[in-house]
């Protein structure tokens, strides 16, 4: 089997979480790149300006991360949204239509290298990161939130699900 070539290798990477915990595991898992740290909306949203990242990876709760991933679609940044506490269908929908490129729960932490070079590959080619999301972690927004949760927004999801971009 022939290896794909790492995406992650020597990109400038931003993560922004309120838990330093969660900061060091992201640069353990992601060695391979360069990752900046923010741990609130003041400074991600400095280093944001400041700087042309290849990735970002954010938050929701705690440090205002939907207003981050404004900034960093006016910016070109892909961003892709990392979450425990908002991990719901009101939040996945919202980080669609913001323009992120990928919504993950913290549980997949630990294959998030492996998920994002994935992301960073399909990104690159100009393929749908969304489609990829679904295929790969569909069945645990299921068990997330239940077999029918996209019921709540049938149109959208309709729409969605056709090409897998709003």
């Amino acid at each position: 089997m022939t290896k794909i070539d790492s995406f992650l290798k020597n990109k400038h990477i931003l993560a922004v979480d309120d838990e330093w915990d969660v900061l060091e595991t992201i640069q353990e898992i992601l060695d391979e790149a360069n990752v900046d740290f923010a741990k609130d909306y003041e400074t991600a949203s400095e280093k944001i300006a400041q700087n042309q990242y290849d990735l970002a990876i954010l938050d929701i709760m705690g440090v205002n991360g939907i207003k981050l991933l404004e900034e960093c679609v006016k910016r070109d940044i892909p961003a892709i949204m990392l979450t425990a506490n908002a991990m719901n269908p009101k939040s996945l929908i919202e980080s669609i239509k913001k323009g992120a490129i990928s919504y993950l729960s913290k549980e997949h932490l630990s294959v998030l290298d492996s998920l994002i070079n994935e992301l960073l590959n399909k990104h690159k080619q100009g393929r749908s990161t969304w489609k990829f999301s679904f295929e790969k972690l569909g069945s645990s927004f299921n068990k997330r939130f239940g077999n029918n949760w996209k019921d709540d927004d049938k149109e959208f999801w309709d729409k969605f699900d056709k090409n897998y971009y709003i």
